[in-house]
């Protein structure tokens, strides 16, 4: 293994350490563990004295990204197949308020999934968010999670700017057809679709489904070409990945600094 030092922030015991092993018994079975593989102690300290968001982000940037995503500590990471950026991502036709773009990312998938929201108001992003890490998730649990997120989040702004306008965008039509379209003959045939056929993600779509009839006169919903460029489709995408390699199962604000072209070189999904 050409990677000597490792960085632990949360585990059992945190600090630096040299063997793989000792990392291993520090991280397993902790869905919140933070660790990271280093070349040189300068590094492994310099990053310990920051953090493992920066850490990663300072990953995500360097040529050797791909040549150690092989490591142990990065197994989990998949090789970006997102095409390169050869311009600045470009902005939806931006006419509501505030607009909050979410995505669902699973690698494989099934397997380890994530969600991602990216929030603008008046033309500006404003926030980030990323959680809900499932082990055993789908892209489908993974895309309503993120309705679902985006719903709670435009329940806040209605009650504290109720005159403003709030437009929700995702690139699944599947989760936004089965809580706009589907989800109300569901319903009226008690939850089946129909000769007792079972509804995939059911739990799920009967929680977006009730959350969105009590805010749904205040919202707008629409559908947003995925890997398209657009710049907030992209960003909610970064998060749903962070979310995934961090196996971060609530729902938290990124807090690192917006800095839009920094987190566009993040792992994409």
């Amino acid at each position: 293994m050409s990677k000597k030092f490792y960085v632990i922030w949360k585990g059992a015991k945190t600090g630096i350490f040299t063997s793989w092993p000792e990392v291993q018994s520090h991280t397993a079975g902790r869905p919140d563990a933070q660790f990271m593989g280093f070349e040189s102690k300068t590094a492994a300290e310099q990053a310990f004295a920051s953090t493992y968001t920066k850490a990663l982000m300072a990953r995500s940037l360097s040529k050797k990204s791909t040549s150690s995503s092989t490591s142990p500590l990065n197994s989990s990471a998949k090789k970006s197949t997102r095409k390169k950026v050869t311009s600045a991502p470009k902005l939806a036709t931006q006419d509501a308020d505030i607009e909050i773009y979410c995505d669902g990312a699973c690698s494989p998938n099934p397997g380890k999934s994530g969600t991602g929201l990216a929030v603008y108001e008046s033309k500006k992003l404003t926030s980030l968010y990323y959680g809900l890490y499932e082990a055993n998730g789908t892209n489908n649990t993974a895309e309503l999670n993120g309705l679902l997120s985006s719903f709670q989040l435009a329940e806040h702004f209605i009650k504290k700017h109720p005159e403003k306008s709030i437009k929700i965008l995702s690139d699944s039509k599947y989760s936004i057809d089965c809580i706009t379209k589907w989800a109300k003959g569901w319903q009226a045939k008690g939850w089946t679709r129909g000769k007792g056929e079972e509804i995939k993600n059911l739990a799920l779509i009967q929680q977006c489904f009730a959350r969105y009839q009590t805010i749904k006169n205040n919202i707008t919903i629409a559908h947003v070409k995925g890997h398209a460029n657009i710049e907030g489709n992209e960003l909610s995408d970064r998060m749903a990945v962070l979310a995934r390699v961090k196996q971060e199962k609530t729902m938290l604000r990124y807090d690192g600094i917006l800095d839009i072209k920094t987190i566009l070189a993040m792992e994409s999904g």
